[in-house]
């Protein structure tokens, strides 16, 4: 089910300030629409606006109007009509946006890559959902880079390759490592790091986006997805436990594989430091919230302070301009990557310790049983857009808000 013809769809590029104009055609048999994830955009009207429904045979014109100080980084696109978020993107609709840095950062070479998972029957074709599979939150059988499996990349010693990571995947959390290789962190979703932050591995729930860093030694690596323990639901054991392949097997966790040989390359300057993040932390809060995430209906529907979406009701009303502290609480015994439109989320708190950097997301996880706190800076824009779960079979099944700035 792929977008113009591949999967993933095309890489949008960008740069702060620009205006982006996208048509959607739907040749598919369902209804569907785009969602800019990441993006610090206008959700009314034809901006970012999941509330559009794109029926079969039709189109719709989109505009995007990035602000001028727009973060730089690595961002993507997905269909957002309620109730087929999973189904769409596990069949392949989605693609990577880049917006690009003011001052580039040097390297060797840049990939984008767009980490998803799929099931596929005996004749190429994607197998029902069971009911358990969703309420667990679907995992593929096959895990892919840029729709291939385990591709192959071929590298000298000492580049410096900038790697844009896009987790797709519609329930699989992606902790990830490439041993033998040096990596420094640059930044997750549109939160960048002052400086480079030296990592061996990284952790992206549905929905995260790495901007990473990668100074290439002499050998083969491989880049891995190894298992996170994502909790599960009571009763279920075995199969049904979600989280990805189990450290004793390696080879299904095999996303990537690099090979470096050949003369060695003359090494790059090291990255300057970027100016210091503004603090959320240093404002006051307009109010203090809580949003509880839970599960209704014998634990085979999702909600948020105890109800499920509804397009035709508004569950949370802020005041534009102005910044609030949520406190995001998980009774549930699965971890839930909780995912706020348009407005960048300031991570403040995780189970109790708080946090002694300014730390940006548009995902952030909240652990089984436990509970975050983050700040919010609603400006810019105004209107309604949501909240939800980026474990998308959750969000389908009603673990999703609106919200109205106004």
């Amino acid at each position: 089910m792929p977008i113009t013809g591949g999967i993933p769809g095309p890489t949008l590029r960008l740069r702060p300030g620009d205006v982006l104009n996208v048509r959607l055609v739907n040749n598919l048999d369902r209804p569907t629409n785009l969602h800019m994830h990441g993006l610090h955009v206008s959700p009314q009207d034809n901006g970012d606006n999941v509330f559009v429904t794109v029926d079969p045979g039709s189109t719709f014109d989109y505009e995007h109007r990035l602000p001028a100080e727009h973060p730089p980084g690595v961002y993507w696109y997905h269909p957002h009509r309620h109730g087929l978020v999973a189904d769409q993107i596990f069949a392949g609709l989605f693609g990577a946006i880049i917006v690009e840095d003011p001052q580039p950062v040097a390297a060797s070479r840049e990939r984008v890559l767009l980490v998803s998972d799929i099931t596929l029957d005996g004749l190429g074709n994607i197998p029902p959902v069971s009911e358990m599979e969703r309420m667990m939150g679907r995992q593929g059988e096959f895990i892919l880079v840029n729709g291939q499996s385990n591709p192959q990349v071929s590298v000298r010693p000492g580049e410096r390759e900038r790697w844009r990571i896009v987790n797709a995947c519609v329930s699989r959390y992606l902790r990830l490592r490439l041993d033998g290789q040096q990596l420094q962190l640059l930044g997750i979703d549109s939160g960048r790091f002052q400086k480079p932050v030296d990592v061996e591995e990284l952790l992206l729930t549905p929905g995260n986006r790495a901007d990473l860093l990668v100074t290439t030694a002499a050998g083969d690596s491989v880049l891995r997805a190894t298992y996170y323990d994502r909790g599960t639901m009571p009763g279920m054991m075995g199969n049904g436990r979600p989280g990805g392949p189990r450290p004793e097997d390696p080879n299904r966790a095999a996303l990537a594989t690099l090979h470096v040989a050949g003369e060695p390359i003359e090494p790059l300057n090291a990255v300057a430091a970027r100016a210091e993040p503004d603090d959320l932390r240093s404002s006051p809060a307009a109010a203090h919230r809580q949003l509880t995430l839970g599960t209704g209906m014998g634990m085979m529907r999702f909600t948020i302070n105890g109800g499920e979406f509804n397009e035709a009701r508004t569950d949370t009303t802020v005041a534009a301009g102005s910044v609030e502290e949520w406190t995001l609480v998980n009774t549930s015994p699965m971890d839930h990557p909780f995912h706020l439109h348009v407005w960048p989320m300031q991570l403040i708190e995780e189970n109790g310790q708080l946090l002694d950097s300014v730390v940006r997301r548009d995902v952030v996880n909240v652990p089984s049983n436990g509970q975050v706190k983050v700040r919010v800076a609603f400006e810019d824009f105004r209107g309604r857009s949501v909240y939800h779960c980026h474990i998308l079979d959750h969000e389908d099944q009603g673990m999703m808000g609106v919200i109205e700035v106004r």
